[in-house]
């Protein structure tokens, strides 16, 4: 790739970056219950709710994103004055996302609330005024916009048809103001009427919204070029990312041919949310000083991270960079996507818990995997619904081993494991004991070898507290990263006394 070096200067260049996202604010609720009677009121289901939950929606996941890649990002959108707005509120204040929200107390802030018992969703109750908002409002917005241009690098416009967006004259004055002051602006479209996004710098739509807003049918990549190309050239916009799903992304330019870039080939849970991430990366790149074609690359491999989560959730750097690594390296998507921090770890496992699906945590140093710890780890898995491996870190192996070890760094015993079928998770520590973590992920099952006595096991007391289990899971004797390391040892020796020196034929 060209333009910045992606594994060297990328991080520290988007943490320097600053993204204003301008558009339909959501908040996203889940009630998670069972369902066992059906109601005497009438025949529908009765829901006895167990837990809550409240994510971004809308504009706020484009900003999450950002907030993941490290971006500074802020949010100009419309809330009510209600108990939904402390909510939004509340969660742009958890990502550090500048809150610029203009209340508005005629309109409710827009909420989607979905019942969901045993693992589907019963009914979805949605909270919104949908008509066009009016001029008093989208001056204070433009207001706010012009005032905070200035200070950013890049501008997204996330249209989600809510009537924030419905007016030309109000669109053509942000983007002209953006051009004014050299701030590239990129839209999330919405609808057939596109016109109103004239000029502007980029706009992604899928393949369905290319189609509504063109009125063709694309039913191959040889219908998919004129029809973009007559669409760029008649809005006068410099590009046009058309997102394909599993087919990836074609990029359409001044050049006579298309930028077409392939899917990253992974398991696909969930494609819910993989726009606003698309649109995010994006725009966080080039402003970042990224070149269109390469940032376009950046953002399809950043799409194909958030599709292997379950439900709307924001790709996170430490993700990406991996996945950028398997890219540069031209290798397949690999499963290193599965080394999670403990931020990332702890909306992972959010979601799993709304799934009903129990948690199984063991944690080791794993230096050079054998037999014995691949049976350790099969025992595990099959004790819950999703294994999670605590990881020490090389300081903290070295702090209890010495200074020889680990054997392998981090990041190959990070690789080893993600690549293992029975591994959901990996999450490193530094500590000299698991302790900390497992209080911060609180699982239901915690596993040892049976070479532990249950009350010597670390985090018991923890784990206990909460109603969850410690278990002893047998243990294949012969096998041990000790004796394999003084045999290597002593091979090497031997190898010396012979005259051959270490790594020689």
């Amino acid at each position: 790739m060209s333009g910045i070096s992606l594994h060297e200067h990328l991080a520290d260049r988007l943490n320097r970056t600053k993204v204003l996202v301008v558009g339909d604010l959501m908040l996203d609720c889940y009630y998670w219950g069972d369902v066992r009677r059906i109601s005497p009121e009438a025949p529908v289901p009765v829901v006895r709710v167990k837990e809550k939950t409240f994510s971004l929606g809308g504009a706020g996941n484009v900003a999450a994103n950002l907030s993941g890649l490290g971006c500074s990002a802020a949010v100009i959108g419309l809330i009510g004055q209600d108990a939904a707005s402390h909510q939004v509120q509340g969660l742009l204040s958890a990502l550090q996302i500048k809150d610029h929200c203009i209340a508005d107390a005629g309109r409710p802030t827009i909420t989607k609330t979905r019942i969901m018992a045993s693992k589907q969703q019963v009914v979805r109750l949605d909270e919104e005024d949908g008509s066009d908002i009016g001029p008093g409002t989208t001056d204070r917005i433009l207001s706010a916009v012009l005032e905070m241009l200035p200070q950013v690098n890049a501008v997204i416009l996330s249209d989600y048809g809510k009537g924030m967006f419905a007016s030309y004259d109000f669109i053509q004055a942000m983007i002209r103001a953006c051009k004014r002051e050299n701030v590239p602006v990129f839209i999330d479209p919405k609808g057939r009427e596109w016109d109103r996004y004239a000029g502007a710098t980029c706009v992604t739509p899928n393949t369905a919204e290319l189609e509504l807003a063109a009125g063709n049918e694309v039913k191959t990549e040889r219908e998919l070029t004129p029809i973009a190309r007559d669409l760029r050239r008649r809005l006068a916009l410099d590009w046009l990312l058309v997102t394909r799903g599993p087919k990836g992304m074609a990029l359409f330019g001044n050049d006579a041919a298309p930028v077409m870039i392939a899917a990253r080939a992974r398991e696909v849970f969930d494609v819910s949310g993989a726009g606003d991430t698309v649109i995010a990366t994006l725009a966080a790149c080039v402003a970042a000083g990224m070149n269109f074609g390469d940032a376009a690359s950046v953002a399809n491999t950043a799409a194909g991270i958030v599709v292997g989560k379950l439900g709307t959730q924001p790709v996170r750097w430490l993700e990406l960079e991996r996945g950028l690594e398997d890219v540069s390296q031209r290798k397949p998507a690999s499963t290193l996507w599965k080394v999670a921090d403990v931020q990332e770890a702890s909306a992972r496992l959010s979601r799993w818990r709304q799934a009903r699906q129990r948690i199984v945590f063991t944690n080791g140093c794993f230096d050079l995997l054998h037999p014995g710890h691949v049976s350790l780890l099969h025992q595990a898995r099959h004790l819950g619904d999703r294994l999670i491996v605590g990881l020490n870190t090389d300081a903290s192996i070295r702090r209890l081993k010495g200074e020889q070890r680990p054997i392998l760094p981090g990041k190959d015993r990070a690789a080893i494991l993600s690549a293992l079928e029975d591994v959901d998770m990996v999450v490193f520590f530094d500590e000299d004991t698991p302790l900390t973590l497992i209080n911060q992920l609180k699982p239901d099952i915690l596993v040892k070898g049976a070479d532990y006595r249950v009350a010597d096991v670390v985090g018991k007391s923890i784990v206990e507290s909460y109603g969850g289990q410690v278990r002893l899971v047998d243990i294949l004797q012969g096998h041990s990263t000790t004796a394999i390391a003084r045999k290597l040892s002593g091979t090497i020796e031997e190898g010396v006394k012979d005259g051959h020196q270490p790594g020689t034929a």
